[in-house]
This record gives structure tokens, sequence and C-alpha cells, in this order.
């Protein structure tokens, strides 16, 4: 059966207490609607729509970014659920299958679940997700009788014994898409809220003697973040998953409960992660690679066999080659480093390429940045670059070529050269006891006045 989704991406999320849209707020490196995308794509619907209202031009924004062939609406109005399903009619024009409605700010509803809704539709004509929950509280509650869903009664409605139904709805619906659409069109908005609630079908579909069913899950894949407290559970939740994840996968997890993912962190079997790291959007690291202790990444590739950190940093654009080491207090932007390629201390590689076997010695920066653009450096095979040396960019260092220690690097060195750029030395006999005597006499003279 084809499927078309439609994501409600529309409410404000005030209490947040956040100027930002609710579905922007971050999860695991992305915004909260990143991960709805994420797992509806999956499903490689034939129609995909997103339905914005409260900062629109920013949500429509991040959902180009993560799911480019969506399509936009726009709610003006917050009218209600079943209201925002409606701005999404002209945009599923044509289409005829399944249509499935989420919601951005619950980002961990499975595509197996949708599956197993979908293939509930084969005898109902809508299916609702619910979830047995630990505490209902003013959760809507849903009447079955088995599979079958006989109403959805809200909270505020419900008599005692409905009260101690603890089957829950989610709001996430299932139903043929041309159907549903004739369902909504028939809701009303006779409630305290004067709104349109898609709840509502459900009564509806019954009416006209159709028959709805429920699809039941996990409390967690349901929940639904409005609070900075929901969402701290949230990444909570997301974590403990990822990290399960990568030990089933393989990875050796020195300290699991540490280690922090982002939503795409993709990593190889057999590769070594230590304690306090933190993986940020866009990295990879191949099979056999090791990440020490305190280092963070983010949009970077690590290759088989390299070593990074500990206390490292490797930032967007950082391409580290087989056998690679970075170690402490070292930074990696926009930079390639070949195969065997060393930095082992206290160094910054911003805009760079480095050599094969190349050896970058301590404290060693190329300053890329003139205030105003950034500039490259090149840096030869089997190059030994000296301590503490200055590369000025835009500037090429050969291959074979060496810096001497405190060099500032300004022209090109010519492969197999040594370069040393710093002033003549110059010892001064007995100088330094004198300026020392001078100064504490000084020092001295000060107290005696005070």
């Amino acid at each position: 059966m084809s499927l078309a989704i439609v994501i409600l991406a529309a409410g404000q999320g005030s209490r947040m207490n956040s100027d930002l849209p609710k579905v922007l707020h971050p999860l695991a490196g992305a915004p909260l609607i990143a991960h709805v995308l994420r797992m509806a794509q999956g499903l490689e619907p034939a129609r995909l729509v997103v339905v914005t209202g409260h900062g629109a031009d920013a949500v429509a924004g991040a959902v180009a970014e993560h799911a480019p062939q969506a399509v936009v609406v726009h709610q003006a109005e917050q009218l209600g659920t079943a209201h925002a399903v409606a701005q999404a009619r002209a945009a599923l024009e044509g289409f005829s299958g399944d249509l499935l409605v989420l919601y951005g700010d619950t980002p961990f509803v499975r595509a197996e679940t949708v599956q197993a809704m979908q293939a509930a539709r084969a005898g109902h004509a809508l299916v609702v997700l619910g979830f047995d929950a630990a505490d209902p509280g003013r959760y809507g509650r849903l009447v079955a009788r088995g599979e079958v869903l006989e109403r959805i009664v809200e909270y505020k409605d419900a008599s005692h014994e409905e009260r101690a139904i603890t089957l829950c709805n989610s709001g996430v619906l299932c139903a043929d898409a041309e159907q549903l659409l004739a369902l909504i069109d028939a809701v009303g908005n006779d409630n305290a809220s004067g709104e349109y609630y898609l709840t509502d079908t459900v009564a509806l579909a019954r009416a006209e003697g159709l028959s709805a069913g429920v699809v039941r899950c996990d409390e967690a894949e349901t929940l639904g973040i409005n609070t900075r407290a929901e969402l701290a559970a949230a990444e909570a939740i997301f974590q403990a998953r990822a990290r399960a994840e990568a030990l089933e996968n393989g990875v050796t997890l020195a300290a699991p409960e540490t280690v922090f993912f982002a939503l795409d962190t993709m990593i190889g079997r057999d590769a070594m992660v230590g304690p306090n790291v933190v993986f940020g959007p866009g990295v990879t690291v191949e099979t056999g690679a090791e990440i020490r202790a305190f280092c963070h990444l983010e949009g970077c590739h690590v290759s088989r066999g390299a070593v990074v950190g500990p206390f490292a940093r490797l930032r967007p654009g950082a391409e580290l080659a087989e056998d690679v080491r970075i170690g402490n207090f070292v930074e990696i932007k926009n930079a390639v480093l070949d195969e065997g390629a060393k930095v082992n201390h206290l160094s910054y590689i911003g805009d760079a390429s480095v050599g094969e076997g190349a050896n970058i010695g301590a404290g060693t920066v190329t300053c890329n940045y003139d205030g105003v653009m950034k500039h490259r450096t090149v840096i030869g095979a089997r190059a030994f670059i000296g301590s503490d040396t200055m590369l000025v960019a835009p500037v090429q260092v050969g291959a074979e070529a060496m810096t001497g220690s405190g060099s500032v690097i300004t022209e090109d060195v010519p492969e197999g050269a040594l370069a040393l750029g710093r002033a003549r030395q110059k010892n001064r006999p007995g100088l330094a006891r004198r300026m020392m005597a001078r100064l504490r006499a000084i020092k001295a003279g000060k107290a005696g006045k005070g």
C-alpha cells in the first residue's frame, strides 16, 4: 500500500520557555523534527508533508536541510490537529493510499511500529497508536475491546471507570487518505478550546459504521517533548539506546555512560572509544580506530587504525587517513592528514593538507586566518615540522623538508630543505645577575617606603 506522511510541527512549545520553535530544540545534536524526518524517510513515502506554524521559516529551513523532498505547508492559525492535517490537502492531491499522521515533537516512533499500523489497516478503516502508561495522568484514554477501538475519551470527559484505563492515546494515526480527509471535513469545534481535533475522527468513523483499531507500543516510543525536563529525559533515552546499539555492533566503549552520540554518528566494528567522548553531528569512525578519553569530534572522518586523543578536538572537515596519530591537546579543522601522519602534542592544524608520514612537532600552529580570509598550508610527505613552528599561510613545506624548532615560516620550503626562521640567539655574560640584583633593590626600596 502506498504511504503518505503528514508531520505536524506547528506547536509553539511555550512550556519550553524559549523563543525557539519546539521542534527545533536539539536532541542528540539534531532538531527534534530531524529525528521524525529520518524515520519517515526510511519508510520511503510517496508524499512527505510538514505542517508548520510558530517559527515557520526556521522550521522550513530545518526541513529543507534534513528532508529536501518534503513539502512544507503553513497553518496560519493554530486551530487544532484536524485543522493542521487539513492544510496538507493540496499537497496530497491525487494521492491514493494510507495517510500517516506524525508529530514533530515526538522523536522516537519506530518504523516497525508504523509498519504494524499499516498491517492493522487490513482490518480497520482507521488505526490509532496507543501505549500503556505507567502514570496515565491527563492523557486521553482509548476505550478498546482487544484490538478494536470503540472510542477516545479525553480525561476531562472520562468517567471514574474510564480514568482507570491505562491504554492512552499517542495522537499518531493511520487511515486511508481520502477517507481521513473526508472525516476531517466533518470535525466540529464545539469544545472548550474551539479547536478541531483529529481524535474526533474516530467517533465520526464509528458513526459511519467504519471500524477503528489500536496498535500498542512502549510508552517511551510516544514521548512528546513539551518541557525542558522532557527534552532532557529524551536525551537520556536516545543516548542509552545509542550506547546499547554501539556495543551490540561490536564497538568497545570503556565507560558507556560517559559517551555521547549524535543522531548520525557512525562507528565501525572493533573501534574503541574511551571515557568522556562526545560525538557531534557528522562523524564517521572506521573499523579499528581508537578514540581516547575526553575527545570531542564533529563533522569529521577517522579511518581504520587511526588513534585520536586523549583530549583532542576534531572539527568539521577533519579527514584522518589510516594510521594517523592525533595526540593530546591537538585541534584539527578542515584539514586532510594522509596515512601515517602524526600530530602528537599541543598543536593546531587548520585549513591544511598533511602528507603521509609527516611528523608535526609540539606547539605547531598553521596560522590560517589573516583577520578576513582563511589561507591554506600544505605539508609534504615525510616532512618534519619542528616544535613551536608557526606556519604562516598560504605556505607550502615540501616533501621530506624540515623546519627548525621555534621557526616562523612565511615562505615556501623546497623539498628536502631545512628552513630556519627565528632570530639569532645572543648571550650577554653576567647580565642576568645584574638585572635581577637591580630589580630586587627596586622592590626592596618600594617596600621600605611602605
